[in-house]
């Protein structure tokens, strides 16, 4: 079953979930494409306002369809959910990229691509750690609670 969040805690998971990125990406991205730090930074920020918001629906969607069809998120389950994730934000970030580093859109996929390679993995760690802990902070002291 999955869980009930309040917008407050969507929130705050959209943004821990954006701000751990944003630490690993920007310097990252400066580096491997020789750019400045502030100019990445900015791309990035960019990138975490959009992937924040696209977070903040997606999964809002994604747990009314699994309340409706009453799916366990196994593995497989998660490799869905993060992959369907990213390929929505390749179609609203590629040309964000693009225009931002006046680059063709295919050289603006490929960036995307790299960090496809980052999130996809990412993704599935961070919402299975997050929900194990979510599950051992607020949900089991609710049980609790509730008996």
């Amino acid at each position: 079953m999955s869980p009930q969040k309040t917008l407050k805690e969507r929130l705050f998971h959209a943004l821990l979930f954006e701000f751990i990125a944003l630490a690993i990406c920007a310097p990252t991205l400066a580096w491997i494409m020789d750019q400045p730090l502030a100019h990445m930074g900015v791309l990035t920020l960019m990138f975490s306002l959009v992937a924040t918001l696209w977070n903040m629906v997606y999964n809002a969607l994604f747990d009314r369809v699994q309340r409706r069809l009453a799916f366990v998120r196994t593995l497989p389950v998660r490799i869905l959910h993060a992959s369907l994730f990213e390929a929505g934000l390749v179609v609203m970030l590629v040309p964000l990229a693009a225009w931002w580093l006046n680059v063709g859109l295919l050289e603006a996929f490929i960036l995307d691509i790299g960090l496809l390679l980052f999130f996809l993995p990412y993704t599935v760690v961070f919402n299975w750690v997050y929900d194990t802990l979510r599950g051992r902070w607020i949900e089991r002291p609710r049980e609790a609670l509730a008996r």
